[in-house]
């Protein structure tokens, strides 16, 4: 018994020179954003607004260096190479393809990196597992459930037969949910045809394509180019009555249908709790699991619904079997 006391008696001690060390220190976090859209946005804004809080609960000061590469890998390429310039304490990646930047950057001075909103970190090679990365960064994951959202595409259409698939092939995060949607479609026995584009232009002439096909829907992941475009094509596939569900509620902001995820200021939130957990607890990533989320709610654009024919509020009856919330929203370019 008293050696187990002398035992607790040594970790507490160290516990509080752990955290008497971090009181009244300085952190540099680095952050870069992969694009400028409502979610991605919306994930730095409440990574900054919570550890600007753990600031004062904490008594640190966090130095945040910010970046946005604009889906630009040479300019990413660049911002990484500051922050490692910079001797940043931490590097915080938003999006698939910046965690997987900063991962390659950091192999040899293993400086910690946090990822929010990677849709599937073991796919992408970045952790090992979700229980134990296995290395020096972990973070937050969007992961889609895809067969949710069909449910949900078959609640409101029981007879769709021809559903469209639009994301971006160069895109991470559509990899795996893409390829759920076409076994699920297969097992169904219902028709689908892909959309696909790189830019703007592109995914444009893609949901246009959609529309003069005749889908009955059409299914986007967590797809940042799609994201970035949804403001130029939610009104075609509107107008042509189809009703575009997506991987997050940002999309329905911009004007799709439907919007299905994470609530993404949780997620930056949460984010920014991992960074202080890495830099003031002194957790180590490769031990620290990925942190995943309920994907229950559907955001419906309202205005968009009614455009196409359909009430919002029997949408939101229909639906809410297969969700643990349904919630309106109208279109803006921004979350307020």
């Amino acid at each position: 018994m008293k050696k187990l006391l002398a035992l607790m008696l040594s970790l507490a001690m160290i516990l509080t020179v752990s955290l008497a060390f971090a009181e009244g220190k300085t952190y540099t976090v680095g952050i870069c954003n992969y694009v400028d859209d409502a979610s991605l946005n919306q994930i730095v804004e409440n990574i900054q607004d919570r550890l600007s809080a753990i600031e004062t609960e904490r008594g640190v000061k966090f130095e945040i260096k910010y970046d946005n590469c604009n889906a630009d890998a040479n300019v990413m390429n660049q911002i990484v190479a500051n922050f490692i310039a910079d001797q940043v304490d931490l590097m915080v990646g938003v999006a698939t393809p910046v965690a997987i930047n900063m991962q390659a950057a950091t192999e040899d001075n293993q400086i910690p990196v946090v990822f929010a909103a990677v849709s599937d970190p073991v796919a992408a090679g970045l952790v090992a597992a979700l229980e134990a990365p296995g290395a020096n960064i972990t973070g937050t994951s969007d992961y889609l459930d895809t067969a949710a959202v069909f449910n949900l595409i078959f609640a409101v259409n029981p007879e769709a037969d021809l559903i469209g698939l639009l994301y971006d092939v160069g895109q991470d995060a559509s990899a795996t949910p893409i390829a759920a949607a076409k076994a699920l479609l297969e097992s169904k026995g219902v028709a689908y045809k892909e959309y696909t584009g790189s830019n703007l232009s592109e995914v444009i002439l893609a949901a246009d394509a959609a529309v003069a096909d005749g889908c009955d829907a059409v299914f986007t992941p967590t797809d940042n180019t799609i994201m970035t475009a949804e403001l130029s094509i939610y009104e075609a596939l509107a107008e042509g009555h189809v009703p575009h569900y997506t991987g997050a509620d940002s999309f329905a902001l911009n004007g799709a249908f439907l919007g299905y995820g994470v609530d993404y200021a949780n997620l930056g939130q949460e984010t920014a709790n991992m960074i202080a957990s890495v830099l003031l607890d002194g957790k180590n990533p490769a031990e620290l699991p990925v942190m995943t989320f309920d994907n229950g709610t559907a955001t419906i654009n309202t205005e968009t619904a009614a455009a196409i024919g359909l009430d919002y509020d029997k949408l939101a009856e229909t639906l809410a079997p297969f969700c643990t919330k349904v919630q309106g929203i109208q279109t803006a370019e921004y979350f307020q």
